[in-house]
């Protein structure tokens, strides 16, 4: 694992012990083990009409005032004299007018067309009500669903998958997390697993050995009590599935490229297990690399890289997928966002309010949703506020897109208000 030198010792511990567990665990299963495990949950069955659901982390506190600029508030040039992006009238690298008010980064320019065409909607000024600045806690709070209650361990998505009848109740796998370790979005929910390479899952050793050690594992565990024989039949069955489809050779419809970066491999693998109509129900998809305390790079540099791997592979999953009418919905969120200041590094430091996005057919797209709280008056003094609670804009995406009304289970402790940003 690498280290970024531009993010601040704390998100540099927790990637590093991120990668300890998911490692430990690879090793600690290495027999019969996936070669890699993703954020992933298993889609539904688009006959059903529910959507299944890609929910995006973005590790590190991404700058939401840089991926959509309120070039329309005064202050944000007052507070960013150098890092801001210039309005939609200037001659070098203008920000992408969507509204008048809020536009694109230019690195962000593939989503447009999803903007514009109605499949994508922009939440801004959202996030946690919780006012830790804390990656760890931010993240967690953010992922379980209730801000600042250290006992509560399952996720809103592992809680949504357990309490919605599945979409297809032969499917071995109803959620899929890319990654070595499953996210804490996804804890407690039924058949939810981590695999790191969904074109790679199964036993390691000699190919030709394989198919006979397999059977034999599925015999062994076939004879040892609950709940160690159904975990592990269920992986067995997993492996058979996922070697069946052909992750490795998939073409993408609808024209779309996806790059070879991590990020835009699990969005491709994801699409091929989402056509193959297994059964999954919900992915989860980690991003990291947002932790821009200096050389922030809005333009050219490591914001600017991101945005555009982020935005890139956005597009070829919205023309490879969404276009050709698949029934999915795309959420992609962060703990909270970067300081309305720039610092004297060229970089931002932690803050509070950040946005989100929303991608999908179903989704009323070609808006800026939210209340913009202007940045003339700060949040403590120095961050954007939050005017829109992030569980707001993941309690309608259950209830509408995935047709889950258990909403006290999925988000306890909150009655959400709607935005109507979706179908």
């Amino acid at each position: 694992m690498s280290h970024d030198r531009h993010a601040c010792n704390e998100y540099n511990q927790l990637s590093r012990r991120r990668f300890i567990a998911w490692s430990g665990a690879a090793s600690a299963a290495a027999a019969f083990a996936p070669a890699w495990l993703p954020r992933i949950a298993f889609a539904r069955d688009h006959i059903s009409g529910r959507d299944a659901i890609i929910s995006i982390y973005l590790r590190g506190a991404s700058d939401g005032l840089t991926l959509v600029p309120p070039f329309g508030d005064p202050a944000y040039y007052t507070l960013r004299p150098t890092l801001a992006i210039a309005p939609p009238d200037a001659l070098v690298n203008p920000a992408i007018n969507l509204n008048g008010f809020f536009g694109l980064a230019p690195a962000m320019f593939p989503l447009l067309e999803a903007y514009t065409g109605g499949d994508l909607a922009i939440v801004h000024a959202t996030g946690s009500p919780d006012s830790s600045r804390s990656h760890f806690d931010a993240q967690r709070y953010m992922e379980v669903g209730k801000p600042a209650d250290p006992t509560l361990f399952s996720g809103w998505l592992g809680r949504h998958v357990i309490s919605a009848n599945p979409a297809d109740p032969t499917a071995v796998a109803r959620a899929i997390g890319i990654g070595y370790q499953l996210q804490q979005t996804l804890q407690g929910g039924p058949k939810s697993l981590p695999i790191p390479d969904l074109g790679n899952y199964g036993l390691t050793g000699p190919s030709t050995s394989r198919a006979s050690r397999l059977s034999y594992l599925n015999s062994a565990y076939a004879t040892v009590p609950d709940p160690l024989r159904s975990s592990g039949q269920n992986t067995f069955s997993t492996i058979s599935v996922l070697n069946a489809i052909n992750f490795n050779t998939y073409v993408p419809a609808g024209g779309a490229v996806y790059t070879n970066s991590s990020f835009q491999r699990a969005l491709k693998s994801t699409a091929a297990l989402l056509k193959a109509d297994v059964g999954v129900e919900a992915v989860a998809i980690d991003k990291g690399g947002w932790d821009t305390h200096s050389n922030q790079g809005n333009i050219a540099g490591t914001m600017a890289t991101n945005m555009t791997d982020l935005a890139t592979g956005l597009r070829a999953f919205h023309q490879d997928v969404i276009q050709q009418g698949q029934n999915v919905t795309v959420v992609v969120m962060s703990e909270f966002g970067r300081r309305a200041y720039e610092n004297g590094t060229a970089g931002t430091d932690h803050g509070h309010g950040n946005v989100m996005f929303v991608l999908g057919r179903n989704v009323n797209g070609g808006q800026v949703y939210g209340t913009w709280p202007t940045l003339s008056s700060l949040y403590q003094g120095d961050d954007l506020q939050v005017t829109t609670d992030f569980r707001d804009v993941l309690a309608e995406v259950v209830m509408r897109r995935l047709g889950n009304s258990n909403l006290s289970q999925v988000f306890p402790g909150y009655q959400p208000t709607f935005l109507g940003l979706a179908s």
